[in-house]
This record gives structure tokens, C-alpha cells and sequence, in this order.
């Protein structure tokens, strides 16, 4: 595994190192030693499944409260999502700062959000399926979320959502 780190300091996005011969390919998708030898928490708890029939589908920003924050370890396994986390860690410089990448099925790369980080996606095609790996459980009373179109973040996404979900669509304005 490749890890390149991004703009914001503890995220990473994350390539797969290919052994291909004339059957495909082989890659290792996860190692623990490898976030280990980074000095990131490899730990996994759960692992999630986000299918989405509809290209233009937006799901997010969500975090946990403290003391449920999650990192997650997000991988677009069928077809495509522009992916977007916000920093929340209130001593990062990168405070309020927001990272968006695509991950799909061609690319197949990953993304490593470390905790206190909102985490949300569109996506790019129909029929897209996102695979998630979080160090904590859900806690229902823990969930937060800030609404994908706050102005105070005026994250760029790269086309206009058409599918929202109620919730997302209102969580209140961001206050830090």
C-alpha cells in the first residue's frame, strides 16, 4: 500500500501496489503493520456498506461526539463518489478545512480520515458501492452532522445532489 499524504495533516489517501500477470491483478487492501509503521490507529471495529442506486446521491458530513469519534478507512468498490472530509480537530492548523477526492472502481483508491474529521460523499455514477472500515461502533445519540451545503465551508462538489436525505439536508449551520 501506498500512503500519499494530503493537505491536512493525519489524512491520507492510499493506492494499492498491484502484482499483475495475465490473470489480473493482486493487491494488498488492508494492513495493520503498514498504519502502524505510519503511526496510525489500524484499529477496525465494523465495517460498512453504502449502496446508492442513483448517481447524484449525497450522504453526509457525519461524525461522532466524543467519546464515540471514529477514523475510517473508505473505498469506492462500484462506481464512483466524490468524497469529502471536513478537519474538526479544534488544535489542528487545518481547522474547518475541507479535502475532497474521487474514489471508484478504476483508481481503487482509499482514504484514511482520522478522527474528529466529518466524512461525506456524492456520487459520481448509478449503482455505486462504498465499503467503510470505522475504529468504533455506531452510537445512535453520538451522531452529529453538518449540512453538505453550510456556506461557511462552501465545499465545492462537483455536480448538484439530487438525492438528500431529510436529516442531511438539515443539519443546522456550522458554529465552531
Amino acid at each position: 500500500m501506498n500512503f500519499n499524504s494530503t493537505k491536512i495533516d493525519g489524512l491520507y489517501s492510499v493506492d494499492i501496489n498491484k502484482l499483475e500477470d495475465e490473470r489480473g491483478f493482486f493487491a494488498r487492501a488492508f494492513c495493520s503493520e503498514e498504519f502502524k509503521e505510519l503511526g496510525l490507529d489500524p484499529k477496525v471495529c465494523q465495517a460498512n456498506m453504502s449502496y446508492n442506486k442513483l448517481a447524484g446521491t449525497l450522504r453526509g458530513m457525519h461524525f461522532q461526539k466524543s467519546p464515540y469519534q471514529e477514523s475510517k478507512f473508505i473505498r469506492c468498490i462500484s462506481g464512483s463518489i466524490y468524497d469529502v472530509v471536513i478537519d474538526l480537530r479544534k488544535n489542528s492548523p487545518t481547522y474547518c478545512h475541507s479535502y475532497g477526492i474521487e474514489l471508484n472502481d478504476k483508481n481503487r483508491i482509499a482514504l484514511f480520515v482520522p478522527k474528529d474529521f466529518a466524512h461525506g460523499f456524492l456520487t459520481l455514477k448509478n449503482d455505486t458501492e462504498v465499503l467503510y472500515m470505522v475504529s468504533q461502533p455506531y452510537v445512535p445519540n453520538a451522531e452529529k452532522g453538518i449540512r453538505w451545503n453550510d456556506p461557511f465551508f462552501n465545499i465545492d462538489w462537483p455536480a448538484k445532489p439530487i438525492l438528500v436525505s431529510t436529516k442531511d439536508d438539515q443539519w443546522p449551520n456550522f458554529s465552531s
